[in-house]
């Protein structure tokens, strides 16, 4: 357990950022599902529609440090390749 002042505040600031992570990683994760399933069901259009709101989410994710920049744009690539597929 700690023991100094500022250890013990650093834990009480890790814990909220924490769920502050938590909370925007499942964010980033249904927005991945949401668009494996447009995909999955050939809807072109919508997926395409969805597309900028996945790549933001991915973005904002990725410039707080929760995914790595590589990662998000990987996973950008990856779904329009899709897409152009269907």
């Amino acid at each position: 357990m700690a023991n100094t002042k500022s250890a013990i505040k650093r834990i009480r600031r890790i814990s909220r950022q924490t769920v502050v992570n938590k909370v925007r990683k499942s964010r980033f994760r249904n927005a991945l599902k949401k668009m494996n399933f447009l995909i999955e069901e050939k809807k072109k259009e919508e997926a395409l529609k969805f597309l900028p709101k996945l790549n933001s989410e991915l973005m904002k994710i990725a410039k707080t440090g929760i995914i790595k920049k590589q990662n998000a744009s990987r996973n950008v690539s990856r779904i329009t390749k899709k897409i152009s597929a269907i």
